[in-house]
């Protein structure tokens, strides 16, 4: 069923109305009177409707059943990356997505060569967001997650720790695995924390074993930074039994 987001707002309870994007989306879709399709808000409701009239510039419908989205994980999984070189937080923000991540946090590290100024991050935002909301699309979200960017690497940690269980994942970490993490204490919510292409400094990790996060390895070799989080994120999805 062709999926469709739109804000709150415009989620009404009997009628909805397609426009801009949308509609050109409906229009090359080619929707016909009757057809079905789904609705989302982004924020984890939907509805079924019916198309009830196509025009020039907007489309119609007709709102048959409503429903909280049937593809978001039990868990809230946020996925918290240092700054990487190049593109390589666009991948990792569409994949996540995929994946089922609730939200992706980006913040500067010790070792972080890409430091983007202030002017520059608002354009990446709204690209980022525009990313994630194709991704959320494309594979049947009911929840577009948020791109945040926060100014330091201790902000990341305090929002990380928030969460019932924040994970920080480090090469030089030989004990202790993300099953074993993941087989310790109740939780919903998960912060999942990687470095840049450097990695990050022994003192950084302190500072998270300080703000109370696990340190945890992710294997015998070492991962590129944009692989990381993905392995993370697709093992957490299997360990809570999503896949």
């Amino acid at each position: 069923m062709t999926r469709f987001f739109v804000t709150a707002e415009d989620m009404q309870p009997e009628f909805l109305v397609l426009t801009g994007e949308n509609a050109k989306h409906a229009k090359v879709l080619r929707l016909k009177e009757g057809e079905e399709v789904l609705v989302c808000d982004g924020q984890g409701q939907e509805c079924i409707c019916a198309v009830s009239d196509v025009s020039e510039g907007q489309i119609s419908l007709v709102v048959r059943h409503r429903q909280a989205s049937q593809t978001e994980a039990a868990v809230r999984v946020s996925v918290y990356m240092a700054f990487p070189k190049a593109d390589k937080l666009e991948h990792v923000i569409q994949k996540a997505t995929e994946l089922g991540a609730h939200e992706i946090v980006a913040f500067p590290s010790a070792r972080c060569v890409s430091r983007p100024d202030e002017k520059s991050l608002k354009k990446k935002v709204e690209r980022w967001q525009k990313i994630a909301a194709s991704a959320a699309e494309q594979s049947g979200r009911g929840v577009i997650p948020e791109i945040l960017v926060l100014a330091s690497y201790k902000d990341a940690l305090k929002r990380a720790s928030q969460a019932d269980k924040g994970i920080l994942f480090y090469e030089n970490e030989r004990a202790v695995t993300l099953k074993m993490s993941l087989q310790t204490g109740n939780y919903r919510t998960i912060s999942l924390l990687t470095g840049p292409e450097g990695g990050l400094e022994p003192g950084e990790v302190q500072l998270a074993r300080e703000a109370g996060l696990d340190i945890c390895t992710l294997g015998k070799r070492i991962l590129r930074c944009e692989t990381a989080p993905l392995c993370a994120l697709s093992a957490i999805m299997y360990h809570v039994g999503e896949f």
